[in-house]
Protein backbone atom coordinates (compact mmCIF):
# COMPACT_ATOMS: atom_id res chain seq x y z
CA UNK A 1 0.00 0.00 0.00
CA UNK A 2 1.28 3.58 -0.63
CA UNK A 3 2.37 6.07 1.67
CA UNK A 4 0.08 8.68 0.73
CA UNK A 5 0.90 11.75 3.37
CA UNK A 6 -0.14 14.59 0.67
CA UNK A 7 -2.67 14.82 -2.30
CA UNK A 8 -2.82 17.91 -4.53
CA UNK A 9 -6.12 18.52 -6.08
CA UNK A 10 -6.87 20.32 -9.26
CA UNK A 11 -9.84 22.40 -9.37
CA UNK A 12 -12.11 24.73 -10.61
CA UNK A 13 -11.68 28.58 -9.16
CA UNK A 14 -14.65 29.66 -11.32
CA UNK A 15 -17.36 31.19 -9.30
CA UNK A 16 -20.94 29.71 -8.62
CA UNK A 17 -20.15 25.83 -9.78
CA UNK A 18 -22.81 23.75 -9.79
CA UNK A 19 -24.03 21.99 -6.45
CA UNK A 20 -22.66 18.67 -7.49
CA UNK A 21 -19.79 19.56 -7.88
CA UNK A 22 -19.56 22.00 -4.98
CA UNK A 23 -20.39 18.52 -2.76
CA UNK A 24 -18.10 16.60 -4.32
CA UNK A 25 -15.42 18.78 -3.49
CA UNK A 26 -16.55 19.53 0.14
CA UNK A 27 -16.30 15.87 0.70
CA UNK A 28 -13.38 15.09 -0.73
CA UNK A 29 -11.62 18.06 1.75
CA UNK A 30 -13.67 15.97 4.33
CA UNK A 31 -11.96 12.63 3.56
CA UNK A 32 -8.43 14.50 3.45
CA UNK A 33 -8.77 15.59 6.74
CA UNK A 34 -10.11 12.36 8.12
CA UNK A 35 -7.68 10.13 6.43
CA UNK A 36 -4.63 12.87 7.90
CA UNK A 37 -3.97 13.54 3.88
CA UNK A 38 -2.56 17.13 3.73
CA UNK A 39 -4.51 19.11 0.98
CA UNK A 40 -1.88 20.83 -1.28
CA UNK A 41 -3.64 22.91 -3.87
CA UNK A 42 -3.62 26.51 -5.56
CA UNK A 43 -4.28 28.81 -2.90
CA UNK A 44 -7.41 30.21 -4.12
CA UNK A 45 -10.11 31.08 -1.86
CA UNK A 46 -13.47 31.25 -4.36
CA UNK A 47 -14.86 28.11 -6.71
CA UNK A 48 -13.87 24.96 -5.89
CA UNK A 49 -10.74 25.45 -4.48
CA UNK A 50 -12.26 27.36 -2.25
CA UNK A 51 -14.65 24.62 -0.71
CA UNK A 52 -12.29 22.05 -0.56
CA UNK A 53 -9.81 23.89 1.40
CA UNK A 54 -12.51 25.44 3.67
CA UNK A 55 -13.92 21.52 4.07
CA UNK A 56 -10.34 20.09 5.05
CA UNK A 57 -9.84 22.79 7.44
CA UNK A 58 -13.08 22.62 8.56
CA UNK A 59 -12.21 18.82 9.61
CA UNK A 60 -9.28 19.55 11.17
CA UNK A 61 -6.97 19.00 8.27
CA UNK A 62 -3.96 20.38 7.15
CA UNK A 63 -3.73 22.75 3.63
CA UNK A 64 -0.87 24.06 2.16
CA UNK A 65 -2.23 26.78 -0.77
CA UNK A 66 0.09 27.89 -3.44
CA UNK A 67 -0.34 31.12 -5.48
CA UNK A 68 1.17 33.34 -7.42
CA UNK A 69 1.64 37.01 -6.55
CA UNK A 70 -0.21 38.07 -9.76
CA UNK A 71 -3.11 36.09 -8.80
CA UNK A 72 -2.81 37.17 -5.06
CA UNK A 73 -3.88 40.56 -6.23
CA UNK A 74 -6.38 39.64 -8.37
CA UNK A 75 -8.65 37.26 -6.61
CA UNK A 76 -6.59 36.56 -3.37
CA UNK A 77 -4.83 33.82 -1.74
CA UNK A 78 -6.73 32.19 0.86
CA UNK A 79 -5.58 33.38 4.22
CA UNK A 80 -7.26 31.09 6.57
CA UNK A 81 -5.33 27.53 5.51
CA UNK A 82 -2.59 26.20 7.44
CA UNK A 83 0.00 27.73 4.99
CA UNK A 84 -0.33 29.84 2.52
CA UNK A 85 2.67 30.50 -0.06
CA UNK A 86 2.94 33.70 -2.62
CA UNK A 87 5.50 32.69 -5.39
CA UNK A 88 6.49 34.58 -8.64
CA UNK A 89 5.59 32.60 -11.26
CA UNK A 90 3.04 29.05 -12.53
CA UNK A 91 6.21 27.06 -13.05
CA UNK A 92 6.90 27.88 -9.43
CA UNK A 93 3.80 27.41 -8.17
CA UNK A 94 3.28 23.93 -10.53
CA UNK A 95 7.11 22.61 -9.04
CA UNK A 96 6.08 23.32 -5.75
CA UNK A 97 2.46 21.60 -5.83
CA UNK A 98 4.17 18.66 -7.57
CA UNK A 99 6.72 18.54 -4.92
CA UNK A 100 4.57 18.59 -2.04
CA UNK A 101 2.52 15.66 -3.27
CA UNK A 102 2.51 12.18 -3.25
CA UNK A 103 -0.96 11.83 -5.19
CA UNK A 104 -3.22 14.00 -7.27
CA UNK A 105 -6.99 14.03 -7.65
CA UNK A 106 -8.32 16.53 -10.36
CA UNK A 107 -12.09 17.64 -9.67
CA UNK A 108 -13.63 19.21 -12.43
CA UNK A 109 -12.48 22.58 -13.34
CA UNK A 110 -11.53 24.75 -16.52
CA UNK A 111 -7.96 25.62 -18.30
CA UNK A 112 -6.06 26.00 -15.79
CA UNK A 113 -7.09 22.61 -14.04
CA UNK A 114 -6.17 20.71 -17.70
CA UNK A 115 -3.00 22.85 -18.07
CA UNK A 116 -1.89 21.65 -14.47
CA UNK A 117 -3.79 17.73 -15.05
CA UNK A 118 -1.72 17.11 -18.90
CA UNK A 119 1.31 18.74 -17.06
CA UNK A 120 1.40 16.15 -14.70
CA UNK A 121 0.40 13.16 -17.19
CA UNK A 122 2.74 14.08 -19.35
CA UNK A 123 5.76 14.25 -16.64
CA UNK A 124 4.09 10.69 -15.85
CA UNK A 125 4.45 9.59 -19.73
CA UNK A 126 8.28 10.22 -19.84
CA UNK A 127 8.98 8.94 -16.32
CA UNK A 128 9.12 11.92 -14.82
CA UNK A 129 7.39 10.31 -12.06
CA UNK A 130 5.31 7.46 -10.85
CA UNK A 131 2.54 9.13 -8.37
CA UNK A 132 -1.35 8.15 -8.84
CA UNK A 133 -2.99 10.39 -11.10
CA UNK A 134 -6.75 10.39 -10.28
CA UNK A 135 -9.76 12.20 -12.42
CA UNK A 136 -12.77 12.08 -10.39
CA UNK A 137 -15.55 12.36 -13.07
CA UNK A 138 -18.42 13.73 -11.20
CA UNK A 139 -21.66 13.69 -13.49
CA UNK A 140 -19.69 12.56 -16.20
CA UNK A 141 -17.56 15.67 -16.55
CA UNK A 142 -14.24 14.22 -17.71
CA UNK A 143 -15.88 11.02 -19.64
CA UNK A 144 -15.88 13.55 -23.29
CA UNK A 145 -12.49 14.26 -22.66
CA UNK A 146 -11.43 10.26 -22.08
CA UNK A 147 -13.92 8.28 -24.04
CA UNK A 148 -14.01 10.22 -27.13
CA UNK A 149 -11.11 12.41 -27.31
CA UNK A 150 -8.17 10.46 -25.63
CA UNK A 151 -9.59 7.57 -27.87
CA UNK A 152 -9.09 10.17 -31.17
CA UNK A 153 -6.10 10.89 -30.19
CA UNK A 154 -4.50 7.23 -29.96
CA UNK A 155 -6.23 6.32 -33.33
CA UNK A 156 -4.07 8.70 -34.93
CA UNK A 157 -1.42 7.83 -33.47
CA UNK A 158 -0.09 10.63 -30.80
CA UNK A 159 -0.94 8.47 -28.07
CA UNK A 160 -0.16 5.26 -26.88
CA UNK A 161 -3.43 2.87 -25.82
CA UNK A 162 -0.68 2.01 -22.73
CA UNK A 163 -1.02 5.56 -21.98
CA UNK A 164 -4.64 5.13 -20.08
CA UNK A 165 -2.50 3.50 -17.35
CA UNK A 166 -1.31 6.76 -16.35
CA UNK A 167 -4.38 7.38 -14.34
CA UNK A 168 -7.62 6.27 -13.05
CA UNK A 169 -10.99 8.03 -13.61
CA UNK A 170 -13.41 7.17 -10.96
CA UNK A 171 -17.14 8.03 -10.29
CA UNK A 172 -17.61 9.84 -7.17
CA UNK A 173 -14.64 10.68 -4.54
CA UNK A 174 -16.01 7.63 -2.47
CA UNK A 175 -13.28 6.09 -4.61
CA UNK A 176 -10.18 8.44 -4.61
CA UNK A 177 -8.09 6.83 -1.75
CA UNK A 178 -8.90 3.42 -2.93
CA UNK A 179 -8.10 4.48 -6.56
CA UNK A 180 -4.60 6.05 -5.44
CA UNK A 181 -3.59 3.09 -2.98
CA UNK A 182 -4.62 1.17 -6.74
CA UNK A 183 -2.53 2.77 -8.62
CA UNK A 184 -0.84 1.00 -11.19
CA UNK A 185 3.47 1.46 -10.73
CA UNK A 186 5.50 3.63 -12.56
CA UNK A 187 6.09 2.93 -16.29
CA UNK A 188 9.64 2.56 -17.20
CA UNK A 189 9.26 1.75 -20.62
CA UNK A 190 8.19 5.32 -21.54
CA UNK A 191 11.23 5.41 -24.16
CA UNK A 192 9.65 2.78 -26.52
CA UNK A 193 7.38 6.00 -27.18
CA UNK A 194 9.27 7.23 -29.39
CA UNK A 195 10.54 4.12 -31.01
Amino acid sequence: MKNIRSLCVYCGSSKNPKPYYVKAAADLGHLLAESDIKLVFGGGRVGLMGVVSDACMEKGGQVLGVMTDFLNEFEGGHTEITDLRIVSSMHERKMIMFDESDAFVILPGGLGTLDEAFEVLTWKQVGMHGKPIIFVDVERYWSGLFETFLNHMIENGFVRAEDKKLFTLVDSVDGVLQAVYDSPEANKDFVSKWG
